[in-house]
């Protein structure tokens, strides 16, 4: 999950060496945090959020095939 929304970051940023991708797991399943830099911040999201929903949405049917929760921050 970690390689598919670095693989899509990339893709939409200006700079994509400042992406920075972590993911971490607590109780309530995966969290996947996506740090751009701040000129990206604005690809990353898209106009009134469809870029992160559509992201969200991708690792949300991954996760459902391994059965876990995911959350995506941008950070």
């Amino acid at each position: 999950m970690k390689e598919l929304v670095e693989y899509i970051a990339r893709c939409i940023v200006s700079v994509p060496d400042d992406v920075k991708v972590t993911q971490e797991t607590d109780a309530g399943g995966v969290v996947i945090k996506l740090e751009v830099n701040v000129e990206d911040k604005g690809r990353v999201i898209g106009k009134q959020g469809r870029v992160a929903e559509a992201m969200r949405t991708l690792l949300r049917v991954i996760a459902t095939k391994e059965g876990t929760r995911v959350r995506l921050e941008i950070v």
